[in-house]
């Protein structure tokens, strides 16, 4: 009975150190922030999207202005060929569809820059609202005392009392009450190098 205590008196001496060196955690406290709303409520956010509109609106009714003689065209040498029936084309027609085929790809490239623009323009805009609102959400994991906060996107159920979107909007309002609605601003070309 001896020799049975003393190896689990043993026992408990090499274990102890392992178990007191085991970190404690406390129970985690979570928050929940609604990013979604955030970026269609936060006054920034609504002018943007404003000024991001009326640059949509501006490329459709360009696009339409470029389709709609370019369509007429086509029509026009889709008749002629078809009275053909067949036959090749002869050079003034055959310079027409060139012509068509170039004005159609040089109105794609027009609209192409253009729809890249408002794409980095969106871009830019969520990178300015990024940047304030990493900060403010880092701040109330201090404020709130939460462990992790988390979008409301990811989570299937959350009870309001934990829900802090209000004040991160509120915050995020104060503090970034505008944005710079431009493309991104472009990267420096690395430099050539001169050969000797």
């Amino acid at each position: 009975m001896n020799m049975i205590l003393k190896s689990a008196t043993a026992a408990l001496v090499v274990l102890a150190p392992a178990a007191a060196s085991a970190q404690r955690l406390s129970p985690a406290a979570i928050a929940v922030v609604d990013t979604d709303r955030i970026l269609r409520e936060c006054t920034a956010c609504k002018t943007a999207q404003t000024q991001l509109q009326t640059q949509v609106q501006a490329l459709q009714t360009r696009q339409q202005q470029l389709a709609a003689p370019l369509q007429t065209e086509a029509q026009a040498i889709q008749t002629a060929v078809t009275a053909l029936q067949g036959k090749q084309p002869d050079a003034a027609l055959q310079t027409r569809i060139q012509s068509l085929q170039t004005r159609q790809n040089t109105a794609n490239q027009e609209l192409g820059r253009q729809e890249q623009t408002i794409r980095s323009t969106q871009a830019h805009v969520v990178q300015q609202i990024n940047q304030r609102l990493g900060p403010i959400i880092n701040a109330q994991l201090a404020a709130t005392g939460a462990s992790i906060i988390v979008d409301r996107g990811a989570a299937l159920a959350v009870a309001p009392n934990i829900d802090i979107t209000n004040t991160v909007l509120a915050a995020l309002n104060q503090q970034l009450p505008s944005v710079s609605v431009t493309p991104l601003p472009q990267q420096a070309q690395p430099a050539q190098p001169q050969s000797r």
